[in-house]
């Protein structure tokens, strides 16, 4: 068992994260497993470090408190003064064993710091996610070229100087050449730092094989579930259901009706309408610009509907044909999915996204290569995000209630269709009202644009959240208004959660100081974040899905509990959000480290208070 060179309550020189540059920092604990030193700086920071990042304090020489505070520009700036002075010929050898030693002098400042030419870095949130392990990003670092470079530079001057002090120039003409040194030595910049997205490692969706699975996976469970939803007993248990006949599965005109209804979103996407808005930082520390008028697309689609009603066009061709449309957007997936991976095998490696760049094409193909893929200024994933699927969702489940009312010969919608619509209309509005708030999400700033979006935005959204609408137009269900009134309650609930605690993170993160929330508590992290320890993030650690969970169960009870089939989506998004949570979890232990581990014991329940 390898023995520790510092003790506890020791206070050592400890090098920052992602850096060179060395801090006082006391020790606290050391872990006999890892071998890791838990240190704290003076400004309160606790974090993790290697006994070769540490150095005793006997190991470094400082300056006086005059000079030890100059900055290393200074210190350099001074040793190239001191260097260039000139020495006459005629003069004493004592003052010239006095100014020999005061120019060797400096050449033992690199022991300040116990490292030799050792050049500062400007400590950012991507120094400590690489520090921390972050997968995803990595940075070119050219400070050794820098040295020498500076180093070559620095001898030729001195050469240059000693040829100087024996020519017969005047002293005017010397300084002019001191002063355009001193110039380029104020106009020399670093070059820059480089940020590439290296290689994925940690594969998702159990790895390539699973990826790959799931490629067939997600369209048998569609066509599955919507097919049992046609039954008469739309049990589970009678496996397989009747299939149709293949060439019932596509019809051209319902394609056509598919591509008219995609465009006509892009052309609304489009419009000058709307304020536009820079999104998280790139690699490149570029911002995109997204223009947000989800908000008012979906207004001029219920312009559209409306015009549609009046002219009394039949909204039950949607539920005649949903299976067609269901194929017709698998379809389009699947095309879209094949030329987003063909386009990312030409994008630099800045464009692509630390999720899907494993290099197996099954997996990448999956997860998407390219983050956020643009044809010009209309970004293809956004867009896909919230349009078409989204807002298609309120048109079927408009559909279906008039469907209903056909089918079932009602003069008015019956009360649990009236709740399905409304419920999962609020929602939709929601999003679209809150539409900025999606840039900060992990679709946008960490999965690439693959067929796992693209299915998941056109297929999934609009034909399986529709699918308790879809349900009580064959199976309906009379609610007493007491049934209905709790289950009223039970949504309200659920959405209070979810918007209260969406707003207080959005609030958060845009001003801390802001009356809202500058009277809730936080744990400082290394990045210079904080995490938020009291209000709605201080009841569990993902309070929105706790919210979105409940809200998913309010959607299903209006379909009674004869069967199993309209709680799917509940299952479902159950065990996607746990995903989702279990994603955070790793990413923010890398990210936060000791601080994350604080947050946990402060905040012990993921998702559900007193259970997970």
């Amino acid at each position: 068992m390898p023995r520790r060179k510092f003790a506890d309550e020791e206070v050592v020189m400890g090098r920052w994260p992602g850096s060179v540059l060395y801090y006082e920092v006391q020790v606290t604990s050391y872990d006999d497993r890892t071998h890791l030193y838990t240190v704290k700086y003076k400004d309160g920071t606790e974090l993790q470090l290697k006994e070769s990042d540490m150095r005793s304090m006997s190991s470094f020489r400082f300056r006086k408190s005059s000079s030890s505070s100059a900055s290393p520009s200074r210190r350099s700036g001074s040793r190239s003064r001191s260097g260039s002075r000139s020495r006459s010929p005629g003069r004493p050898a004592k003052h010239r064993r006095r100014s020999s030693s005061q120019s060797r002098e400096p050449k033992n400042e690199k022991n300040m710091i116990g490292e030799p030419n050792l050049i500062p870095l400007k400590l950012n949130e991507n120094n400590t996610n690489q520090y921390n392990g972050e997968p995803d990003i990595t940075e070119v670092n050219y400070s050794s070229h820098n040295t020498l470079e500076r180093q070559r530079i620095e001898s030729e001057r001195a050469r240059e100087r000693i040829l100087e002090r024996y020519n017969l120039h005047s002293r005017k003409e010397e300084k002019r050449t001191e002063e355009m040194y001193s110039e380029e030595r104020i106009f020399e910049k670093p070059k820059p730092v480089v940020k590439v997205c290296m290689k994925t490692k940690e594969l998702e969706f159990g790895g390539k094989i699973g990826a790959f699975l799931m490629i067939f996976l997600l369209p048998a469970t569609v066509f599955y579930l919507l097919l049992m939803c046609t039954q008469k007993d739309p049990s589970v248990l009678n496996f397989p259901p009747s299939l149709p006949a293949l060439e019932s599965l596509w019809e051209t005109r319902v394609f056509g009706v598919f591509l008219l209804w995609f465009f006509l979103q892009a052309l609304f996407y489009l419009l000058p309408i709307g304020k536009i808005v820079e999104g998280t930082p790139l690699l490149n520390g570029m911002r995109l610009e997204y223009r947000i008028n989800g908000f008012y697309a979906f207004i001029l689609t219920a312009a559209a509907v409306g015009i549609s009603l009046y002219f009394e066009m039949e909204f039950s061709y949607i539920y005649d044909h949903f299976l067609q449309f269901a194929v017709c957007a698998t379809v389009f997936s699947v095309v879209l999915s094949i030329y987003l991976y063909a386009r990312s095998l030409r994008a630099s490696e800045q464009e692509l996204s630390p999720g899907g760049n494993s290099g197996n094409i099954f997996y990448d193909f999956f997860m998407g290569r390219e983050l956020n893929p643009r044809i010009r200024n209309f970004d293809l994933k956004y867009f896909c995000e919230l349009r078409p699927g989204l807002i298609g969702w309120v048109v079927i489940n408009l559909a279906m209630l008039l469907t209903e009312m056909k089918v079932q010969h009602l003069n008015m919608p019956s009360l649990s269709m009236i709740l399905v619509n409304s419920f999962q209309l609020l929602y939709v509005v929601d999003a679209l009202w809150n539409e900025e708030a999606i840039l900060t999400t992990m679709d946008i700033i960490h999965d690439g644009f693959g067929f796992m979006l693209a299915f998941g935005d056109l297929v999934w959204v609009p034909f399986i959240y529709s699918l308790q609408a879809f349900y009580l137009v064959k199976h309906p269900n009379e609610l007493s208004w007491l049934s209905a009134s709790a289950i009223v309650a039970l949504n309200i609930l659920g959405y209070y959660i979810f918007r209260g605690a969406n707003s207080q993170k959005n609030i958060f993160r845009r001003n801390p100081k802001d009356p809202k929330v500058a009277h809730l508590k936080v744990i400082p992290t290394a990045t210079g974040k904080n995490l938020l320890v009291s209000g709605w993030w201080g009841l569990v650690r993902h309070p929105n899905y706790l919210g979105d969970i409940i809200m998913a169960l309010a959607w299903s009870l209006p379909c009674g509990i004869n069967h199993i089939l309209p709680y799917f989506y509940v299952i479902y998004f159950t065990g996607l959000l746990i995903h989702r949570e279990a994603r955070d979890e790793r990413q923010c232990k890398k990210k936060y480290g000791l601080a994350w581990e604080k947050y946990c014991q402060r905040v012990p329940y993921r998702i559900f208070p007193y259970i997970y």
